[in-house]
């Protein structure tokens, strides 16, 4: 198993920075439409000044929200994004176990592929055979 590394990437940063690249675009312009729909919390340029600048800011739900608003991305991938740079969690679907009717999101450290997660894969295979127990069954420390 590869060791993972730390601080690998600024991939919230990297949205913001995306964002932020049309001609004329300020940190004002941009903050305008960053508002979280759920509180109406609205971000300041400056807190997008300093994600854009990879600097850390204080990770509120109404923040987050208020970024996927403005950066016109879905939740998830914001969210994703987040716990990445500022948690070191990589968020995706290392086992190709989505489908249509559900999406598989697994959390771990950079580095891992679906060889490194024998047992999420097995896991993963009980429930979608039905030959598992349903999630809030499994034993605790197992």
């Amino acid at each position: 198993m590869k060791e993972p590394e730390e601080g690998a990437g600024t991939p919230f940063a990297d949205l913001v920075r995306e964002a932020l690249r049309p001609k004329g675009m300020t940190f004002r312009k941009w903050a305008e439409g960053a508002v979280d729909p759920e509180t109406g919390h609205a971000l300041s340029p400056s807190t997008v000044w300093k994600v854009a600048q990879g600097q850390p800011i204080r990770i509120e739900r109404k923040v987050v929200r208020a970024f996927a608003a403005g950066l016109g991305l879905p939740l998830r991938k914001v969210q994703i994004a987040v716990a990445e740079e500022y948690v070191g969690l990589v968020a995706d679907d290392p086992l190709n176990a989505s489908t249509s009717e559900a999406t598989v999101v697994v959390a771990h450290v950079p580095g891992l592929s679906a060889e490194d997660m024998p047992k999420v894969g097995e896991l993963l295979k009980r429930f979608a055979s039905g030959e598992g127990p349903a999630p809030d069954e499994t034993p605790r420390g197992s």
